[in-house]
This record gives C-alpha cells, structure tokens and sequence, in this order.
C-alpha cells in the first residue's frame, strides 16, 4: 500500500534494518503476509490505532491492482508492466495476472528494498519474461537503461508504467508530478499510466497520518488531497470510467470489498499517454 522505498539506497549487500519498520514489509503484514519483523509488526498495530481501516485500505488497493492489470491485458492488449515500488511479492502478482492473458506478457518490477529483491529473484528464478531491479523508483534514466529493461521492454510498443500505492513515498521536493511525466514521456503513444495514493480530506488527519508514516519508517511522503493527484495525470487521456476511491473502479461484481471509513482512502485510476 506504501509501495516500496526504504530508508537508504544501498547495494543488495546492504544488511536488511531489522529495527526500522519497512513500508514493504508493513504492507506485507497488512495482507497476511510473513515476510516482516517485529519493528514492522508495532508500527502496524500503532497505525491501525490512528487509522482502524488501513488493513481493508491495503486489501482493497491489491484488489485493484490485480484487476487493473487483467483489464489493461485482457481489453487494451498489454503485454509490457513497469511496476514502480513494487514491494514484496504475494499471491497474484503482476506477472502472474498479465501472464494468466498471454504467457509471453513481460514485466519488470522496480524496488529499492533488498528483502524485495531477495524473495523477488527467487520467485522468478525461472520466469525469463519477468525480472527484479533494485533501484529508486525516481532514478528513471536509471531504470531505463538497467539491462533488464532493455532486454524485457520494447518501448516503440505499448507499456503500462505502475504506480500502485507508492507516489505518497515521495515529498513534494521529489516532484512525484515530475516522475510521472518522466516516465510517461518516455512511452510510446497509447501506452498506460496506472496511478493510486492515499488521500484524505480531513487536514487535521492528514498530518496527523504523515507524521507517524516519516517517524515510522524514516522516508516518507505525505498524504495528499485528492486534486493532487487529478494533476499527476496532466497530460493524458482519463480512461474511463475516470478517477475515483479504487474499489469501485470497475469492481468486478458489486459485493466487492469496499473501504468502511473514509480516514483516508486509495485514489486514482489509469491515464493513456497521447
């Protein structure tokens, strides 16, 4: 839900921080995952305290994630996925959800936590259409010229670039709005753009919500309104039906789960580059 950026951008032989609570492994735990620690433990609970929906919150944003691939490759043809901040693999993965429409569908998963890049590369030891990069999820010129990109992605074609829960990583100094268009105009027309952050309309609770995220973890961005994030899609042709709170983005059936407090919510959708 809070993608994955860790604290520090070290070489994978960097030694996993333990004590830090990491927004990948919190996410994890949030699913029902166990690939976490007690540091990430502890700052989930004190969260859910702040902000009791959170764990629907992260539910609801994989769902989305999971449903906006299908669509993407089932009704648009997509076969290339950039996933930004990809965090910790789970159940139906990108790959696996494009791959379930066409085997040969290929995708690159970007993370700079070295625990994502650990499990990442064992889970896909024998997928030559997918690989793991560890780098910023703002290094674009980075992350273009990683000979894995290279070797999976052909950008005279259309790619869809994700940025699924992450973009509230980012402070306003990192221009989240700027990465965006970076990477989108480095996409071939008719290509996608898949955007979702937390956001709230209350003030006072988004403070309070960015606060605890930058003492938790250490790097942060914050939670933003939702005309923020209306403006990361400048440029580019809304897909219908347009931007809104993502479980009801084209749910696939109306008992779809659906967020119970409005504290904050995942808001967004897709955008296509012109």
């Amino acid at each position: 839900m809070w993608g994955g950026r860790t604290r520090e951008r070290n070489p994978i032989s960097h030694a996993i921080d333990v004590t830090r609570p990491s927004v990948a492994r919190m996410y994890d735990w949030l699913l029902g995952g166990k690939d976490n620690y007690a540091s990430d433990r502890r700052a989930c609970a004190q969260l859910l305290e702040l902000a009791p929906s959170t764990r629907d919150l992260a539910r609801t944003n994989r769902t989305f994630l999971k449903r906006v691939v299908r669509i993407l490759a089932e009704k648009y043809g997509v076969r290339q996925f950039i996933d930004h901040g990809s965090g910790l693999p789970t159940q139906d993965n990108v790959h696996q959800v494009a791959q379930s429409v066409d085997r040969s569908a290929r995708v690159v998963y970007i993370d700079n936590d070295p625990m994502v890049l650990a499990h990442g590369r064992t889970l896909l030891d024998e997928n030559d259409e997918t690989a793991v990069i560890q780098a910023d999820m703002a290094d674009t010129d980075e992350i273009f010229a990683h000979q894995d990109v290279k070797r999976l992605i052909d950008f005279e074609r259309p790619v869809a670039a994700l940025f699924v829960s992450v973009l509230h990583c980012l402070t306003d100094e990192e221009n989240p709005a700027g990465l965006v268009r970076r990477v989108a105009d480095r996409l071939a027309p008719g290509s996608f753009v898949v955007i979702c952050q937390l956001t709230s309309d209350d003030a006072e609770f988004r403070a309070e919500a960015t606060a605890f995220m930058h003492r938790a973890t250490g790097r942060w961005g914050r939670v933003r309104e939702r005309h923020e994030v209306d403006a990361f899609f400048a440029g580019m042709a809304i897909v219908p039906p347009g931007l809104m709170e993502v479980s009801k983005w084209l749910p696939e059936t109306d008992l779809a789960p659906r967020p119970r407090s409005s504290e904050w919510i995942e808001y967004g959708g897709v955008g296509q580059v012109l």
